[in-house]
């Protein structure tokens, strides 16, 4: 029989329980919580979803920014066995009706700021009944428990978060490390997002492998993640890690921007920094003084392959190594990782210790042989349970207890894992797979180039070929006869892009991912418009 175990009484109980509750847990703006203070939050939550009559494995959508109301939700409703669904605030009110609607969520708890987007998730989720309203909300009035108002245009009964005072002591559930944790929705390039569903071990998971093995996390350490919460990566930098040892989590809810990230390591000093390979290259360009992260001792990426030349040029001017990794929604966090002391510029690194990796040709079988391509598939602890309501696509996904991560991989001679891109993103010139990372990864090789994004287009003759988009650093200007010599000096001649399109920004995902299918539709207008062949 399965032992008891719930992960917020891992995650916070037991820091409290011996003797270490007067930590601080939290830094949020002006607020330091502790963690005795944050378990009394817990309870705060945990009673007022009891009170709105939530019960054990139901779902509660959480609309929340990166605030202490956050992980109060998030984990009070994991320590009362309720799901806790966090979602983006990136998103529309139509998109989060949808989303809340698929995951059945009666109650939805949203941050001020979202208020004005209840009329639109209410129309898209009619099962909704309640939203809880956290920060300043003036413009509507809230009752209290017993009495909420009604949000007009909604429907819903409106709860203000301030108004739910009590703290009393609540229960811990009696869930297992094998129960319904709490849901994530990946974020889909078309189509609605797929629920991914974790269970109450996966965040330990997590925490015993790549925090301590990788980042060997203490409890002095302090965390900053430019991802946000609701987001796998994000989730596992700035709650799951901090609180695994007992350390303190910095909470900016502010929009992240070179100059957001600046003005809070100036004011918690944080010694981990988590952010993108793009919002590097931003700080890059936005020329963020060094002295903003004398701080730190580490930093990690994820989300993108970090290309060779932003790596160089961000540690050479900050100072501190920056490890690339690859994770997914799917497995919660990274499990490919390079490590401090051992980094391989252009790779993910190695297997973090407590997964598996592995490379299957287009037939299913392994590939053993170093330089060659291959789909990669992971396996351990963390791997989510499957999608919610998608038999299809967890079959496809779930392979018994391998993941296909839909990323194509080789392994060099040296064991390192290096990306060639999304399995559908690969190009084929003359008969012969070209990566589209390794073109980006030589473009970005020019100084003058922020950004890069290659995608596959056809001649009119309807071969294949590669097309490059370039984002380039302020104030610089670059002709494509220029990025073309440099190309033709640094890669083969058949993996030189055959059109160059410049371009003021790159469309992206809300978890930082370049939407290459948006680049594509793009193509035919922009090559007439804007580009030659070179």
């Amino acid at each position: 029989m399965s032992t008891a175990y719930n992960a917020t009484s891992w995650l916070v109980d037991r820091h409290v329980l011996v003797g270490n509750g007067d930590h601080v847990a939290i830094c949020a703006d002006d607020v330091e919580q502790t963690y005795a203070e944050l378990q009394r939050e817990l309870f705060r939550a945990q009673n007022a979803l009891s009170q709105l009559g939530m019960r054990r494995e139901e779902r509660v959508a959480l609309v929340l920014n990166d605030e202490p109301a956050f992980p109060a939700f998030f984990l009070g409703a994991m320590r009362s066995g309720i799901v806790p669904v966090a979602l983006s605030t990136m998103l529309t009110g139509e998109e989060l009706g949808a989303i809340i609607n698929d995951a059945g969520a009666r109650i939805a708890v949203l941050s001020a700021a979202y208020l004005r987007l209840l009329p639109s998730i209410s129309r898209c989720a009619p099962e909704l009944e309640v939203a809880v309203i956290t920060g300043s909300q003036d413009s509507v009035g809230a009752g209290g428990i017993g009495e909420g108002n009604v949000i007009d245009g909604s429907g819903l009964t409106l709860f203000d978060w301030d108004d739910l005072q009590d703290r009393s002591e609540a229960p811990v559930a009696p869930t297992k490390r094998d129960s319904p944790g709490f849901w994530l929705y990946s974020s889909g390039t078309t189509g609605l997002p797929k629920g991914v569903m974790h269970r109450h071990g996966n965040l330990e998971a997590t925490a015993a492998t790549y925090a301590a093995s990788v980042l060997q996390v203490t409890p002095e350490d302090r965390f900053y993640s430019a991802a946000k919460l609701f987001f796998a990566f994000g989730l596992g930098n700035a709650l799951t890690f901090p609180f695994s040892v007992g350390a303190t989590a910095i909470l900016d809810p502010a929009r992240v921007t070179p100059k957001t990230i600046e003005a809070c390591l100036e004011r918690h000093r944080p010694t981990l920094f988590f952010a993108s390979p793009g919002l590097l290259a931003a700080i890059l360009d936005a020329n963020i003084p060094q002295e903003v992260f004398s701080s730190v001792r580490l930093g990690a990426t994820a989300g993108e392959a970090l290309p060779a030349g932003i790596l160089r040029r961000f540690t050479e001017r900050y100072g501190f190594p920056v490890l690339d990794g690859i994770g997914s929604t799917e497995a919660l966090h990274i499990f490919i990782s390079n490590r401090p002391g051992n980094i391989c510029p252009g790779t993910s690194g190695l297997p973090v210790e407590g997964y598996q990796v592995r490379l299957l040709d287009d037939s299913g079988e392994e590939v053993t042989e170093a330089d060659k391509p291959g789909n990669l598939q992971v396996r351990g602890d963390s791997i989510a349970t499957g999608y919610w309501c998608r038999t299809d696509a967890t079959r496809a996904t779930f392979a018994g207890e391998w993941l296909n991560t839909g990323d194509v991989y080789l392994r060099t001679s040296e064991g390192y894992y290096q990306c060639l891109g999304r399995t559908s993103d690969m190009i084929k010139v003359g008969g012969i797979w070209v990566s589209p990372t390794e073109v980006e990864g030589v473009l970005l090789e020019h100084p003058d180039v922020l950004e890069a994004a290659v995608v596959g287009s056809h001649t009119e003759d309807g071969l294949e070929t590669a097309v490059a988009f370039v984002v380039l650093s302020s104030g610089k200007t670059v002709t494509q006869a220029e990025l073309d010599a440099h190309c033709r000096d640094n890669m083969a001649a058949f993996k030189r892009p055959r059109h160059i399109i410049f371009s003021s920004e790159l469309p992206k995902t809300a978890t930082g991912k370049i939407q290459r299918y948006q680049l594509r539709e793009r193509l035919s207008s922009e090559l007439a418009q804007h580009s030659a062949p070179v």
